[in-house]
């Protein structure tokens, strides 16, 4: 954890605080537009202050995160969800969003391996071409 005086840039936070895997996917994820402090879209070398809120979306997944410590040095998982705290209101988003998913993929048929009929059909289809 850092002390008051230090200023730590955002794509570092967000390594530090293991929202990605390595700098560089966060500088990348910021750049796509994928991460906001405060609503605003931001650069990677935004300076991170605590109170600020963090909304990102990764994959299908958005979560908002309130700045409750600063890191440059990417710790245990532990030490990591000690710098944020993620609001009520987007644990309640992803939960609902994770029930959606979760019976949209009940209504899919499961995935089946063609047989050796349906094979030979597909292997006609395609030298028709």
């Amino acid at each position: 954890m850092s002390g008051d005086d230090e200023k730590i840039r955002l794509d570092k936070w967000l390594w530090a605080a293991r929202f990605y895997k390595t700098r560089s996917l966060a500088t990348e994820a910021i750049k796509g537009g994928k991460v906001h402090v405060n609503d605003c879209r931001a650069k990677a070398g935004k300076i991170v202050e605590r109170g600020q809120l963090i909304r990102m979306r990764k994959e299908s997944i958005e979560m908002t995160v309130e700045v409750m410590d600063l890191s440059d040095k990417r710790g245990p998982a532990v030490v990591a969800q000690q710098l944020y705290q993620e609001t009520a209101e987007s644990i309640t988003r992803r939960e609902v969003a994770a029930s959606q998913r979760k019976a949209a993929q009940l209504n899919l048929p499961p995935p089946k391996r063609p047989t050796k009929k349906q094979r030979r059909e597909i292997i006609r289809f395609k030298q028709d071409i």
